[in-house]
């Protein structure tokens, strides 16, 4: 299920933006500081690009570009924001 990124509190965003971009693998040798990745992953989220997926399951989150998303998923989450 997708989880639409501005019902997170801030915080809870930040925590979960902060840990996808500090992933091992995820800075393949870029040197770019923290801040700049967090504020790229916000920009992604709020131009669409970027999701949540949450896994009801495991109850875990994680951070997906919208085109990796599954259609009805987005078709659902269009839903959610109307």
């Amino acid at each position: 299920m997708l989880i639409p990124y501005h019902l997170l509190e801030a915080d809870t965003l930040t925590r979960l933006i902060e840990d996808f971009v500090t992933r091992d693998g995820t800075d393949n040798g870029d040197e770019t500081p923290l801040d700049t990745r967090i504020e790229r992953v916000r920009h992604a989220l709020s131009k669409g690009q970027a999701v949540i997926v949450f896994d009801a399951e495991s109850q875990q989150c994680q951070l997906a570009l919208k085109r990796d998303v599954p259609k009805e998923w987005l078709d659902a989450l269009e839903g959610l924001e109307d």
